[in-house]
């Protein structure tokens, strides 16, 4: 949903989130402003944010859900998003997972600087016109395996996590 319905659900009494969001944003009607609830339980009024674009940018957003226990981990809940946010996160370096998958401690990354050595012991360094030196890399309980492909249920699957 938008904004302004956010913003009208959270004068109801309920907080709202952005999909990846582990906090939420409520409304404060003694003072009149949203307060932020932050993945680390920082409370803080949206009139002191530091990062005025990236404040803006998330009230510009049309995918306002409720924050409740299942989604809003300070709630006791699981973050999730979509894939394409998967990649977008992963560019930022962090580590993603499918909340479908059973095995401990898998994950993808985007991994850099990729090179291996040939059989003659010359180290050499992957370069690809489009995408420079960078895959996507899975790591799971046997190592890392370079060069993770996406199967179409992982492309569509909403249920994507941080690792």
């Amino acid at each position: 949903m938008k904004f302004t319905e956010a913003l009208e659900n959270m004068k109801k009494g309920i907080p709202m989130k952005l999909p990846p969001w582990g906090g939420y944003w409520c409304w404060y009607d003694e003072a009149q402003t949203v307060i932020m609830y932050t993945k680390d339980n920082e409370r803080l009024d949206i009139r002191e944010k530091q990062r005025v674009e990236y404040t803006l940018l998330n009230v510009l957003s049309d995918e306002w859900v409720p924050a409740n226990g299942e989604n809003c981990s300070i709630m006791g809940g699981t973050p999730t998003f979509d894939f394409g946010d998967a990649i977008k996160y992963m560019k930022r370096g962090l580590k993603v997972k499918r909340q479908g998958w059973n095995g401990k401690n898998q994950h993808i990354e985007l991994t850099r600087n990729i090179s291996y050595v040939e059989p003659d012991g010359t180290v050499q360094n992957c370069d690809h016109e489009a995408i420079g030196n960078m895959a996507i890399a899975f790591g799971g309980t046997s190592g890392v395996q370079m060069g993770w492909l996406a199967s179409q249920a992982d492309m569509l699957a909403d249920e994507w996590a941080f690792a």
